[in-house]
């Protein structure tokens, strides 16, 4: 598998929100995409930023250090960031970081952020 197909990222708008869904390996091999598809999202005029791990199927500390500088720009930009859940290995390594203790989790993409 090349790096190209180890993870895809789909970008959706709607609602003053951006979302992204990401799909595959979120690792050193492919943590510079999730930044490059930030910047090519546009956030003009969106008030949140939804990250969609439910497809991420591994994640390393890379992927998360990835997570957390778009969560950076996301909030530098005056805009809301939240994370959907992803797979048990995904939210296992939040947790064993402590990470998710700063990340604000919505069920799905298009929950509402209390």
């Amino acid at each position: 598998m090349s790096t190209g197909d180890q993870l895809q990222i789909a970008i959706r708008r709607g609602s003053g929100r951006v979302i992204l869904e990401l799909e595959g390996e979120l690792d050193m091999a492919s943590s510079g995409r999730l930044r490059e598809a930030l910047d090519g999202a546009c956030l003009n005029g969106s008030r949140t930023v939804v990250l969609d791990l439910r497809g991420v199927s591994f994640l390393d500390s890379t992927g998360l250090k990835a997570i957390f500088g778009v969560r950076n720009a996301v909030c530098a930009a005056g805009a809301e960031f939240a994370v959907t859940p992803g797979s048990a290995q995904v939210r296992r390594l939040l947790s064993l970081t402590r990470l998710d203790e700063h990340l604000h989790t919505i069920a799905t993409p298009d929950s509402a952020l209390a």
